[in-house]
């Protein structure tokens, strides 16, 4: 027998071949995995090739590393062949373990496949050495060889499935299992190779026309590293751009999500905004149209917000509004819905068995917020007036269900808060009257149908006229003069108090001005300033400009509070008042004695009159105790060293009265009602300036 040597260096980049093209077969195993569409098809090409060529190529190294006393070649068309079948076989082997399955018969049965194909691989390379005589081999080692072939194809497979998905580590894993594959590959080559005896005399029949040349290793190592570098860069790359494109698609995601969350939630509570609300109303009604039942629609409005939030400022009303949406949501069912839907109004949507049920719920959402809140170290107490709407019943689609329930919660409010309304087809009309006042409101100033009516002032002791106060009517197109009272509350909600605040001020002035060019240089102007004007911010610059505009002395306008409004942050309303005070304008504490006054407070308002409120005066010749309270303010007002003014004066004996106890002037229905300006002087001329009567 000829007894062959190896090549050491070959036998070892053998081994590294195998190992590099065990590595890339696992990674394109991953590849595949999570390829879609025809991109599965073409990586599983690609990794045939690449694979076929790696394990073919460690086979024809190995085959090179063997070398006889005799010269050796290889046959062309069998090596190409050997090289086929190595791609086929690695190609099947791809193939199955892309599967979504590989079951234990399907495994051995794609291993006695793969492993047959190796063993090909190999005997048809051996083969093309075309020895004469022919290679003679040991049955026992040939059979080894086989065994192990399909071994080491069981294993390749079971490792190759195992570890297609992207794992924590599973690069590592990979490497580790991939030297186990190629020292299993190369252990059944080199068992193949023992298997062959070439006897003596024996020598090659490809040599003359075949593969040989010493430099035929490095040529099919370099080929075969750059396919294999390729395939697994490639396969590297693209993992890379797969997971970047895959944490793009979570931002995206993740970006879609928050910008949903942002759409369809209040930013400050969390909660449901009126846009999801809005959707969830349509889901309940088709469900009650496919399934029945009802559900009901509750309009909360927090009573006392408003003041919380002027006194401790916006941060702490903002963590108000967040503890009260926390405690409303903490006593809900999970069908039902919580909305806010703009500043202190919350909307419940709740599901009911029985229409009876909707009091319940909404009892339980007064007590709810009825309970004191602990907020930035604070004990603050609100009340809620709850609208009540019932589906089906109340309204036809989402937008006049919270119509519905928005006037039923101003029905709530305006019969004393802290309570709830269930609503019905009247409150509806009263609120599209609302609604159109509103409307008409905002287009009266603009159209100049407001007007100032004058009532006049009168000293006490002489009973000559010393001023008027300015009383607000609106000349409406449709309802005629209309009284403040009908209009008033509605201009303060809307912030349209401030601008005809403004305009009353400027009519005033003008008016007063007048009435001094025709020689009535000392009497003064009376306004009265509502609660929202006097805490705006611009309305000692308004003052001053109304002044300024009409050329008329300070001292010549009086501006009236109430005293609940100078007492509501007696603080805040000292620094206006002395403002006011320092232009010269002055100064009248209005329905005195009405409010909850801190003497302390008052003595340091600068102050020039205190107004008598007419409730005292009315059953002042009847009641003892008006009397005393009157006696008293003026009391009072002489100490403190103010002018007594007394309205609502409309009898004689209220008259004698008043001035028997010291008032420095009256008014009243006695004395003189309000009246339009030209027709004001024209009374007062007519009558001598006092029998001003109607």
């Amino acid at each position: 027998m000829l007894i062959g040597s190896y090549s050491s260096s070959l036998v070892l980049i053998s081994l590294l071949v195998a190992i590099l093209a065990s590595y890339t077969a696992l990674d394109l195993t991953g590849r595949i995995a999570t390829a879609k569409g025809r991109a599965v098809y073409l990586w599983m090409l690609g990794g045939a090739l690449a694979m076929g060529m790696g394990v073919w190529s460690m086979h024809f190294i190995g085959m090179l590393a063997f070398s006889l006393p005799v010269g050796l070649g290889y046959d062309t068309t069998l090596t190409a062949l050997s090289l086929l079948i190595a791609v086929l076989s690695s190609g099947f082997a791809l193939w199955l373990v892309s599967q979504p399955r590989l079951p234990w018969l399907q495994l051995g049965f794609g291993a006695l496949v793969m492993g047959a194909g190796i063993a090909c691989m190999h005997y048809m390379g051996m083969a093309a050495l075309r020895m004469q005589p022919g290679i003679d081999y040991d049955p026992s080692l040939f059979g080894t060889s086989l065994a192990i072939a399909v071994g080491a194809s069981a294993a390749a497979l079971w490792i190759a499935f195992r570890l297609r998905q992207q794992t924590a580590y599973v690069r590592q894993i990979r490497g580790a299992a991939a030297v186990v594959m190629g020292v299993a590959i190369v252990g059944m080559h080199y068992t193949g190779m023992a298997a062959a005896n070439f006897p003596v005399g024996s020598f090659c029949g490809a040599l003359p026309d075949g593969l040989a040349g010493d430099g035929l290793d490095y040529l099919v190592l370099i080929t075969t590293l750059a396919v294999l570098a390729v395939a697994l860069l490639t396969s590297v790359l693209d993992a890379r751009l797969d997971a970047r494109t895959a944490e793009l698609a979570r931002s995206l995601t993740q970006a879609n999500q928050e910008l949903t969350q942002l759409a369809l939630h209040d930013i400050l509570t969390g909660l449901p905004n009126r846009t999801l609300l809005a959707d969830r109303i349509d889901q309940a009604m088709a469900r009650v149209a496919e399934q029945g039942g009802c559900f009901a629609l509750m309009f909360i409005d927090l009573d006392g917000f408003k003041p919380v939030n002027d006194a401790f400022g916006h941060h702490v009303g903002d963590q108000l509004l967040t503890a009260v949406a926390s405690r409303l949501r903490g006593h809900l069912h999970s069908q039902d819905t919580l909305a806010r839907i703009g500043g202190d109004e919350f909307v419940l949507l709740v599901r009911l068995q029985e229409p009876d049920d909707a009091m319940g719920v909404a009892v339980k959402q007064v007590n709810l917020v009825a309970k004191p809140f602990r907020v930035a170290e604070h004990d603050l107490q609100l009340s809620a007036s709850v609208g009540i709407v019932l589906y089906p019943g109340n309204g036809m689609d989402q937008h006049e269900l919270l119509r519905n329930a928005d006037a039923a919660m101003y029905h709530a409010k305006n019969a004393g808060k802290n309570g709830y309304r269930f609503f019905d087809t009247s409150m509806n009309n009263n609120a599209r009257q609302q609604l159109q006042l509103l409307h008409d409101l905002r287009a009266a100033l603009h159209n100049n149908e407001f007007r100032l009516h004058y009532q006049p002032k009168f000293d006490a002791v002489s009973c000559e006229p010393i001023g008027a106060e300015a009383l607000l009517r609106w000349e409406h197109p449709q309802h005629g003069l209309m009284a403040p009272d009908r209009f008033i509350g509605l201009a303060e909600k809307t912030g349209l108090i401030i601008p005809l605040g403004d305009w009353v001020l400027a009519e005033a002035c003008r008016q007063m001005r007048q009435w001094m060019d025709e020689g009535y240089g000392e009497w003064r102007i009376a306004v009265n300033l509502s609660a929202i004007q006097f805490s705006h911010a611009g309305l000692v610059d308004s003052v001053a400009q109304a002044l300024a505009q009409n050329g008329l002395p300070a001292n010549r306008l009086t501006l009236e509070i109430t005293e609940t409004t100078a007492m509501r942050d007696a603080d805040a309303s000292l620094a206006v008042l002395q403002r006011l005070s320092d232009m010269g304008v002055d100064l009248s504490i209005d329905d005195f004695g009405t409010g909850y006054s801190s003497l302390m407070y008052l003595k340091r308002l600068p102050a020039n009159e205190l107004k008598i409120d007419r409730g005292f005066v009315r059953d002042l010749e009847q009641d003892g105790d008006d009397a005393a309270i009157v006696s008293a303010i003026v009391a009072l007002g002489q100490a403190l060293g103010l002018r007594i003014v007394a309205e609502g004066v409309e009898t004689d004996g209220q008259q004698e009265f008043l001035t028997r106890l010291g008032c420095d002037s009256l008014q009243g229905y006695l004395l003189g009602r309000p009246v339009p300006a030209e027709q004001f002087m024209v009374k007062l001329d007519a009558r001598g300036g006092v029998e001003l009567r109607q």
